[in-house]
């Protein structure tokens, strides 16, 4: 049976009256830029996330873009990066001339492996950026620890992990600043680009506000070179529509990912994604891993979508390999974690709507092509 990666379609159909109403009153209204819409969805979304505030913004990488340029990141700075994650991690970084400075990632999580990030430090260091990839928060308690050690920001790069907690706190809500992605096949995603920006600081939070809009406080009076980082009121209106809907969006998942696991017992020659301790994974992602390497994985993968089983390699060049970082000081080196994570993992749906019936077609598929 064909089995798509990821069936929007199916979300669909659970929010379509809804989700039609609200876009024809936001028609109706003819109030398209920021508004009450918004203000709803940025008041819910920080409550969501345990902080005092939430920015709706652009999307995901003007997210990130933006929290950086409001801590003055430029040209001569560096920025601490892992060496596997979405490209706009460290593209944000390069655009407003500072370093990414990448950091080799631990295979149990594949987030950051917070031992190396000390070594990675120098006076020119004006941030750290763990990326809770997948949908599983860093180990944020270690990442903190250092950051006030070295007096350093904390950015979260949270695109993956909305609504996942560490230690009974809310993916976002532990760093200076949370950064999401709404971008359509996330957990909570748009019809379209957007994002937001979550922290604790009352004066940050005003500050962010004004970036958003050119720096802009009040009409026409620039106090400082922002950008054009708003969130549309229709994608605020829709992602409100969603909200509701999330948590039993990520217990879908959760209980795939729990089925994956009972059905994969036993099978040799696949890694499924651990979830530890003291963190709800939210599942954006069922990473699974072929230690034998590339050539398995790369089988498995084939075979899949010949029998039109959806899978995604997340991602096949690791952020130091890629062409435009390739002359980079940190690039030079050794990332064998992440390498090893770009030739042996493979994503396969996980969508909350898949019927059980569904991933054991998956499972038998995957398991013929190991033994092929």
């Amino acid at each position: 049976m064909a089995i798509p990666l990821l069936d929007l379609k199916k979300q669909y159909a659970t929010i379509r009256d809804e989700a039609l109403r609200v876009t024809a009153e936001v028609y109706e209204s003819q109030l398209f830029i920021l508004g009450k819409r918004v203000d709803d969805f940025e008041r819910d979304f920080a409550a969501y996330c345990h902080t005092k505030y939430a920015i709706g913004v652009s999307s995901g990488t003007d997210a990130l873009l933006e929290a950086l340029m409001v801590l003055g990141v430029g040209a001569g700075d560096e920025v601490i990066v892992p060496a596997h994650s979405f490209f706009a991690t460290a593209g944000v970084v390069a655009r407003l001339g500072a370093t990414p400075v990448f950091v080799d990632i631990d295979l149990a999580d594949y987030n950051v492996d917070v031992t190396l990030i000390e070594e990675k430090l120098t006076p020119r260091t004006k941030a750290i950026i763990p990326v809770h990839i997948y949908g599983q928060v860093a180990d944020m308690d270690a990442i903190l620890a250092i950051a006030q050690k070295h007096k350093l920001p904390v950015i979260e790069d949270a695109a993956q992990a909305v609504g996942a907690d560490y230690n009974g706190k809310r993916a976002g809500s532990m760093g200076l600043m949370g950064c999401f992605s709404f971008f359509p096949s996330k957990n909570l995603g748009a019809f379209g680009d957007a994002g937001a920006i979550t922290t604790n600081g009352e004066a940050l939070a005003e500050q962010l506000i004004d970036f958003r809009v050119h720096g802009m406080r009040p009409k026409y009076f620039h106090h400082s070179v922002g950008g054009n980082f708003r969130i549309d009121a229709l994608q605020a209106a829709m992602l409100h529509v969603k909200m509701p809907h999330l948590e039993s969006w990520h217990e879908g998942r959760r209980r795939n990912a729990d089925l994956y696991r009972r059905l994969f017992a036993g099978t040799d020659g696949i890694v499924m994604p651990a979830e530890l301790p003291g963190r709800r994974h939210i599942y954006h992602q069922f990473v699974v891993r072929f230690p034998a390497g590339r050539e398995t994985r790369d089988r498995v993968m084939a075979h899949l979508k010949s029998v039109s089983i959806g899978c995604e390699v997340y991602y096949p060049l690791t952020l130091p390999q890629q062409e435009c970082f390739r002359d980079l000081p940190s690039a030079k080196e050794q990332y064998p974690n992440a390498e090893a994570a770009a030739e042996t993992t493979l994503a396969i749906p996980i969508y909350p709507e898949l019927s059980e019936e569904q991933i054991g077609e998956v499972v038998r598929e995957i398991r013929h092509a190991l033994c092929g």
